[in-house]
C-alpha cells in the first residue's frame, strides 16, 4: 500500500511538473530586430499611410496546451513613431495625436488569451494618449523551435483595429480615416 501511494505521488508530481513546464516565458527579441509594431491608416480614402514604432519592449508567456495561462505585456515609446516623413512624424508626436511630451509610453497588457480557430484571441488593455481601453488582437503562431545559439524561440503575428476617438485623438482626418489597423510581428526568446 505504501509503495503504491509513493508511486502515485511521484507520478502526480511528474505530471504536475510536466504541466507547469509547458508554460514558458519569452522576451521579445528587439535586439535582433525580429519584432515589429506597425500601423496603417487610410489617407483621405485614396491610399494607405504606413508607420511603425521603432522603440518598444515586452514579454509573453506561451502555453500551447493551455492558452488561458498565456500573457502578453508590451511597452512602446511613443516618440519612436516613424512614417518615413520627418514633418509628419513631428505632427504625430504633437498634442493633436500622440502627445508624447505628456504620454511618453503606450502599453498593452493582456487580460485573457483564448484559442480561436487556428489562432488566438488576445484580449487586453491598451493605454494610449493617457486613455485605457480594451482591445482584441487576432494572433497566429508563426513558428517555434530551437535556434542555432542554443535557445528556443516562438514567433507570432497579430492584427487589430482601434478607433482614434476612443483614445482621445479627435483630429478629424475624414470619414475613411477613423480607424487605425495594427500589424504586430514578434519573435520571442525563451527565458531560462
Amino acid at each position: 500500500m505504501l509503495k503504491k501511494t509513493v508511486l502515485g505521488l511521484t507520478a502526480g508530481a511528474l505530471l504536475l511538473s510536466a504541466g507547469s513546464a509547458l508554460a514558458a516565458n519569452f522576451k521579445i527579441d528587439k535586439q535582433g530586430q525580429h519584432a515589429f509594431i506597425e500601423f496603417r491608416i487610410q489617407h483621405l480614402g485614396y491610399s494607405w499611410l504606413y508607420g511603425s514604432f521603432k522603440d518598444f519592449d515586452g514579454a509573453f508567456t506561451f502555453d500551447e496546451k493551455d492558452p488561458s495561462k498565456d500573457k502578453v505585456n508590451v511597452t512602446i515609446n511613443t516618440a519612436s513613431v516613424d512614417t518615413n516623413h520627418a514633418e509628419r512624424d513631428k505632427h504625430l508626436r504633437s498634442a493633436e495625436f500622440l502627445n508624447v511630451e505628456k504620454h511618453r509610453q503606450a502599453t498593452f497588457e493582456s487580460t485573457e488569451v483564448k484559442k480561436d480557430g487556428e489562432g488566438y484571441a488576445i484580449v487586453g488593455n491598451l493605454t494610449l494618449n493617457g486613455v485605457t481601453k480594451p482591445v482584441t488582437l487576432d494572433a497566429k503562431l508563426t513558428g517555434q523551435g530551437n535556434d542555432p545559439w542554443g535557445g528556443y524561440r516562438a514567433g507570432f503575428e497579430a492584427n487589430g483595429k482601434i478607433k482614434l476617438k476612443d483614445f482621445g485623438i479627435t483630429t478629424d482626418l475624414g470619414p475613411a480615416s477613423q480607424d487605425v489597423e495594427l500589424i504586430i510581428a514578434v519573435e520571442g526568446v525563451r527565458e531560462k
